[in-house]
């Protein structure tokens, strides 16, 4: 038996969960493109594998999918702007943000806290989204504190 859940409600209470917020980015033969995605979790030690879950309707997820890697960018407290200008959809997310190239060639945002370069290894269909398993293939780390989202908003750990 399948019981409707209601969308605001779903999303009130799923929005209870904290979830470091990253930037998926990849150099595409037009150049870096990139978005924001919460949706990101670690899936296994050995094999080092990771997911994201971009949604179907992401405009920037199939032209990173055929370039066949990504560097995911764990952003710092200090990066709010750069989320929100990754959240958006279309125009030039890179402009006026640092990067540097991960050994793929993917972009690493700059003072991010941690960056995971990866390949990508399989993608499941899941509801609304994808689920993207990929491999870990180079890791690194910055300094300073999550920016973490709650509540349908950005927030950090505090003093």
């Amino acid at each position: 038996m399948s019981t409707a859940i209601d969308q605001g409600r779903y999303r009130e209470v799923l929005g209870h969960f904290a979830s470091g917020v990253t930037v998926v980015a990849a150099l595409t033969e037009d150049g870096p493109l990139g978005f924001t995605c919460q949706s990101f979790s670690a899936l296994s030690l050995n094999p080092a594998l990771v997911m994201i879950s971009p949604a179907k309707t992401s405009s920037s997820w199939p032209r990173m999918q055929a370039v066949g890697s990504f560097c995911v960018s764990v952003l710092s407290d200090e990066q709010e702007a750069v989320a929100l200008a990754f959240a958006t959809s279309g125009g030039p997310k890179f402009e006026g943000v640092g990067y540097h190239s991960a050994a793929s060639g993917s972009p690493i945002i700059d003072e991010s806290l941690a960056f995971i370069d990866c390949e990508i290894d399989r993608v499941i269909e899941a509801g609304d989204h994808l689920v993207v398993i990929a491999k870990v293939r180079e890791l690194g780390l910055g300094e300073g504190r999550p920016l973490l989202y709650y509540r349908s908003g950005f927030a950090g750990l505090g003093q």
